[in-house]
């Protein structure tokens, strides 16, 4: 599975790449619409030939960068996975309830991370030591929340709530809550 930070990367650079020609376009559109019949006016084959290569590279973009995001596969095909471990976590008062202090996961494990509130609206999101996030999803009562995710590599992990939940929600954080260990090492 593609790291989040690489695909984050990725499009940043490919969308970024692909506003600024938009702008400069359009600039390049507004002047030669304003000019006060000095030069040449655009010509609309000029003018729909490169709209027509930005929606190719548009859409492009958006088939390359679909299947570089590392949950879609497993989303989408749900029924085709079996996780390796599931993980039942609590939250209500504004507390994780987790089923052991830590969560230990093997590398290339398929977890099912299955997150119910009994209150309010939470959020469920697994952070990094540089605290950037992996993945996050919304806990709503009475809903099935839950999230699949395929670890390839080693790391220690902290649990924090992405969701507004009140003034005490900013404290929802348990620190190196889940560690992913080598796939030959004891639990």
């Amino acid at each position: 599975m593609v790291d989040s930070k690489v695909v984050l990367t990725g499009q940043t650079l490919a969308y970024t790449f692909y506003c600024l020609v938009i702008i400069l376009f359009v600039a390049w559109f507004a002047i030669k619409v304003t000019g006060k019949g000095k030069g040449l006016a655009v010509k609309p084959a000029i003018f729909y030939t490169f709209v027509g290569f930005l929606t190719i590279l548009g859409v492009s973009l958006h088939m390359i960068t679909y299947n570089t995001i590392p949950w879609v596969e497993m989303d989408l095909n749900r029924s085709d996975y079996k996780p390796d471990k599931t993980f039942v976590i609590t939250v209500k008062d504004h507390q994780f309830y987790l089923p052991s202090d830590k969560l230990v996961i093997n590398v290339n494990d398929k977890v099912l991370f299955d997150v119910q509130s009994e209150d309010l609206t939470y959020g469920f999101g697994l952070f990094r030591s540089d605290n950037s996030m992996m993945f996050q999803m919304q806990v709503v009562p009475g809903h099935r929340n839950d999230i699949l995710w395929h670890f390839d590599r080693e790391g220690v992990y902290t649990i924090r709530s992405t969701e507004y939940s009140g003034p005490k929600g900013v404290y929802m954080i348990m620190k190196d809550a889940v560690e992913v260990i080598p796939a030959n090492a004891t639990n």
